[in-house]
């Protein structure tokens, strides 16, 4: 019965961190899993809270890519496509953002 008790005692502990993380958001999770040193709950939270407010679903989407893969920003940057440098813009504005709303 013990045994039992403290497993219901982890499980009700680790559901609600599991739903937050489930929760967050492409470009949180794609912070969160960076393995920056200053990547934190609080920051990468923020950092997604802005991106909520600057940019669309699929832009964030295509930005959490940079988080793992820095050389697909490069090769955004440099696209002719006018879609691209269009998508490079709202990122731009969505990172000065991120710096001086997240900024300790």
């Amino acid at each position: 019965m013990t045994r039992y008790t403290i497993s219901a005692a982890v499980a009700a502990l680790a559901i609600p961190l599991f739903a937050s993380v489930a929760a967050a958001g492409p470009i949180e999770r794609a912070c969160l899993s960076s393995g920056r040193d200053a990547a934190n709950r609080s920051v990468c939270a923020c950092i997604q809270q802005v991106a909520d407010m600057t940019l669309r679903g699929s832009d964030q989407r295509k930005a959490a890519v940079f988080f793992r893969n820095p050389d697909k920003a490069q090769d955004t940057l440099m696209s002719k496509r006018n879609s691209d440098d269009a998508f490079w813009e709202r990122y731009k504005n969505f990172g000065e953002t991120a710096e001086a709303y997240c900024a300790g």
